[in-house]
């Protein structure tokens, strides 16, 4: 016995020589910062990409940004183009691109079911208020996310999801960011509290014509005016004020309750593509340089949480 505690030392003195000992011998946790799981919502199995900041295990009370691909895309998609992830990264928050189900088509093209729009998880009534909702509980358990600052953006298809979360989702989600998008919800949005809302779009956008109508798709789209107007009468908003420049029409509501604001961007370049990220496919529009969606969400977001 003593031969062998002799022999133990003597080891681990010539590691501490050879930089192979130190002075905690417990090993560190190791530090992973990205996952791809899944949750089973309705009998379906649903899938997610998260990613942590490169402070997460130093710290806590983290922001949750929740980033829905649009309709046709993926996780990995709008992870690549949207760039959201380098800005959480650098501004320190979680976020985490959900998947939308796939069609049983050749493409199985994954969508969101918005309301009126869009396709496969539309026409089969797919439950993604609820996917969104059990997604939120299970992060909250398992990460170090402050519950009052929850947010949801997206584009396209994805951002038509978000505008059904506020209106449906509003004790969870803080406020939301859109972009290429209009709200299609088939319900009346009665939200339970006032809703920051952040929209972005492109007058070239002829997927979703910021006049509303059909877009090329065939779908038939509200203007974005008029969903901006229904959202100031939601939060009672008092005072609109509009910034004219050369780049970009800015609109701003006011003077809401519980001092929520809306924000509505209007840019003459780009198309139906995130501002300021990639294009969204190798036929993609590109996507307008004069805002950067990234900025203006976190920007917006981190004035809020839920009370």
């Amino acid at each position: 016995m003593k031969a062998g505690i002799f022999q133990f030392l003597l080891t681990c003195t010539l590691l501490l020589f050879m930089g192979g000992c130190s002075k905690n011998d417990d090993p560190e946790v190791e530090k992973v910062y990205r996952f791809s799981e899944t949750i089973t919502v309705d009998g379906q199995t649903r899938t997610y990409t998260l990613n942590l900041p490169p402070d997460y295990y130093e710290s806590n009370g983290f922001s949750l940004v929740i980033a829905m691909h649009g309709g046709g895309g993926d996780a990995a998609q709008f992870e690549s183009t949207s760039r959201l992830t380098e800005k959480a990264d650098a501004a320190g928050f979680i976020v985490v691109y959900p998947e939308g189900v796939k069609s049983d088509g050749v493409l199985g093209a994954r969508t969101w079911n918005a309301g009126k729009c869009c396709d496969y998880a539309r026409d089969n009534n797919i439950n993604d208020v609820k996917f969104i909702d059990e997604l939120i509980d299970e992060l909250l358990a398992k990460y170090k996310i402050n519950p009052k600052k929850v947010y949801a953006t997206g584009h396209s298809n994805g951002g038509m999801l978000s505008y059904r979360l506020a209106c449906e989702m509003s004790g969870k989600i803080a406020a939301i960011a859109t972009s290429g998008c209009s709200m299609v919800v088939t319900q009346p949005c009665n939200p339970d509290r006032p809703v920051p809302v952040l929209h972005m779009h492109s007058v070239l956008d002829a997927r979703v014509p910021y006049t509303g109508g059909k877009g090329i798709t065939g779908i038939y789209y509200p203007p974005i005016d008029s969903v901006m107007n229904v959202w100031s009468k939601i939060n009672t908003c008092k005072t609109t004020a509009q910034v004219v420049n050369d780049d970009y029409k800015f609109t701003r509501w006011t003077d809401c309750t519980n001092g929520v604001t809306i924000q509505y961007y209007l840019t003459q370049d780009g198309g139906h593509a995130w501002p300021g990220g990639l294009p969204g496919s190798a036929n993609g529009d590109t996507p307008s340089s004069v805002i950067s969606a990234n900025d203006l969400l976190w920007d917006f977001f981190k004035q809020y949480q839920l009370p």
